[in-house]
């Protein structure tokens, strides 16, 4: 008997998108539709009824869209493996997505192995960000005044500090931080502080950015 299916939700609201991505995801043997939702208020129903294994979720949609599925999910702490699918090329959603508890997050111009290829390595518990999306985030947030380029081989992260780099990228303050760590506030800074060292950044939104690109999520 083979592994079980990788059971993915789709959520699209434009129907031809949404028999289009079924149709291709019917050529991948280790995957299966368990579902489809046209919408967000759609998308919160179905995910607790069909416990996909993957949410394919768009971020353009009617009653509620994407990040607002997210935000509830996250709310409620039960946000599934997520992999973002849009036309919507924005850096400043990038990182709201990922603040939401998305795991990837692909422009629909990506190719079907691209495609399958996320949704395994989010299933498996890892994240994917197509590199052109990260790079240009990551260039696009540097370009102000005080320019700052992030170092090329950072220095590698201890356990604790890669537990409050995915906390701060989650939009925990750092007293929240402290509180889930059961540390004092004061410790939390000092984290954070070696982390932007290390990764040779200068603010948590490039810090996740550079965390992304390096694999530590």
């Amino acid at each position: 008997m083979g592994a079980p299916k990788i059971r993915v939700l789709l959520v699209e609201d434009q129907t031809l998108v949404r028999e289009g991505l079924r149709s291709l995801l019917a050529f991948a043997a280790d995957l299966e539709v368990a579902g489809e939702a046209a919408d967000g208020e759609e998308a919160l129903a179905a995910i607790p009824r069909l416990a996909p294994d993957v949410v394919l979720l768009d971020i353009r949609l009617p009653r509620k869209n994407g990040l607002q599925v997210l935000q509830e999910l996250a709310r409620k702490g039960s946000v599934p493996p997520t992999l973002i699918l849009t036309t919507f090329d924005d850096d400043t959603l990038l990182l709201e997505a990922l603040r939401s508890g998305a795991r990837g997050f692909l422009l629909k111009d990506v190719t079907f192995e691209q495609l399958t290829g996320a949704i395994r390595t989010v299933a498996a518990g890892g994240s994917l960000i197509q590199p052109a999306l990260t790079a240009r985030a990551i260039r696009s947030l540097s370009e102000s005044p005080a320019r700052f380029e992030s170092s090329e081989s950072p220095e590698p992260l201890t356990q604790r500090e890669r537990e409050v780099l995915r906390l701060f990228s989650a939009g925990m303050s750092n007293r929240e931080i402290g509180h889930a760590l059961g540390v004092v506030e004061g410790t939390v800074k000092n984290h954070v502080h070696n982390i932007l060292q290390k990764l040779g950044v200068r603010d948590r939104n490039r810090a996740m950015l550079k965390a992304i690109e390096l694999g530590y999520f």
